[in-house]
């Protein structure tokens, strides 16, 4: 189904609210998750009842793209609504400034108590310490590197999908909670968001709440909450020398998908809004589901990320907000920040544009990573990426060749 009447710019006041019932906002942000690896997707891999269900209520931005497949780049990129490495992230390791406006600080200035729960992954990180570990997991973000959110709970990063330690607002020293990440963080943000004790969300005021989980990046053979894994389906552009990890991996990247989707479903299916404040149960709350990128997971004999195929750059974009069907605007992670927006003052947003820019700002060094900077465009039919210099890279014709095995840049 095609929704109608999207294209353009924000207009008009689209529900007939007043400022008393302005609708919380919540923001689910995965990690690795590609547009392909969802049921509602048509990936027989995948199994996603919760995000199905989700999907049937919402909108489906089909040809959602990350402006940088590549979490840092992404993650700051999506939080200020400006592009790497203008928002001031350049290097893998650059943490976000300390004086970026995001869209927490408008939001408050709506009105809105703002949140952040879960994978932060744009602190002042130590280079020299192992990426998988504690070191990274226990390291503390200080309130001014908070991106302006009034309450924040989470952890720098650390990859680890079980037993995560967090920090933030109320724990001013990491603690360890045990169980899969997916599952401690939903809760958490959960049990705040209900909170009517809670100094920031306790229904007095609209919130926008972000929930950003790390699976299901990698390390794909961590314990998924006991969920099974199976032999895996291989989609035809992944070579034959490349199948061996590509199965062994997938296995564990579809066991944490199902694991993460369970996750999601329980933190939709409880209320998010307080009882005990007569204007909270008034609002509705717009959910937002998405990843920062996807892995290529051997497609085209390559892994990880930082690679401008689809595998990397789609991802899954799902907004609840009255409207059901799916949109094929070129929409980007960049355009969360005025969409946000325009739901907080009861305006439409349109995407004007036909295309999206993608591109990675640098080289990230490390084991399997895309070798060179690139920066290019993507439609829902055609895309081209050229190297730093302005010569041509790849260019591919999406509706006729989905797999991007024809490459049509000029030698």
């Amino acid at each position: 189904m095609r929704v109608e009447g999207l294209r353009g710019v924000a207009v008009g006041l689209a529900w007939g609210m007043t400022s008393a019932v302005l609708p919380n906002i919540l923001w689910i942000v995965t990690t690795q998750w590609r547009a392909q690896a969802c049921g509602y997707a048509g990936d027989v891999n995948a199994h996603t009842p919760c995000l199905d269900a989700l999907a049937k209520e919402s909108v489906n931005y089909g040809e959602a793209v990350t402006p940088h497949p590549f979490g840092p780049f992404a993650r700051a990129a999506m939080l200020t609504g400006v592009p790497s490495p203008e928002n001031g992230v350049r290097d893998y390791y650059d943490p976000l400034p300390s004086g970026a406006r995001t869209i927490a600080h408008e939001m408050k200035e709506r009105g809105y108590a703002t949140a952040f729960f879960g994978k932060w992954h744009l602190g002042d990180r130590d280079r020299h310490a192992p990426l998988v570990g504690e070191a990274h997991a226990r390291m503390i973000v200080p309130p001014e590197a908070r991106g302006g959110f009034e309450f924040w709970e989470g952890f720098e990063s650390g990859f680890l999908l079980n037993n995560p330690w967090l920090h933030g607002s109320r724990l001013p020293e990491p603690v360890q909670f045990l169980g899969y990440q997916s599952d401690v963080v939903c809760g958490r943000a959960s049990a705040e968001i209900l909170n009517p004790k809670s100094q920031i969300l306790n229904g007095q005021r609209p919130w926008f709440a972000v929930v950003s989980l790390e699976a299901p990046h990698p390390p794909y053979d961590a314990s998924a909450a006991g969920v099974k894994r199976w032999t895996v389906v291989l989609p035809a552009n992944v070579p034959k020398f490349a199948a061996e990890q590509a199965r062994r991996e997938l296995s564990g990247y579809y066991a944490h998908i199902e694991a993460t989707d369970r996750a999601i479903g329980r933190l939709l299916e409880r209320p998010t809004s307080n009882a005990e404040h007569p204007t909270s149960n008034q609002r509705e709350t717009i959910v937002v589901f998405t990843s920062v990128h996807g892995d290529m997971h051997g497609a085209h004999g390559l892994f990880r990320k930082g690679w401008p195929y689809e595998e990397n750059v789609r991802v899954p974009m799902l907004v609840r907000n009255r409207r059901v069907g799916r949109s094929d605007e070129p929409v980007s992670l960049l355009d969360l920040p005025a969409m946000t927006l325009a739901w907080a003052d009861g305006r439409e947003w349109r995407c004007e544009r036909d295309h999206a820019v993608i591109s990675m700002p640098s080289v990230v060094a490390l084991p399997h990573q895309c070798d060179r900077v690139w920066s290019g465009v993507r439609s829902a039919t055609r895309k081209k990426i050229f190297n730093v210099d302005g010569s041509p890279w790849l260019e591919f014709d999406l509706m006729g060749d989905p797999g991007e095995i024809a490459n049509l840049a000029p030698s």
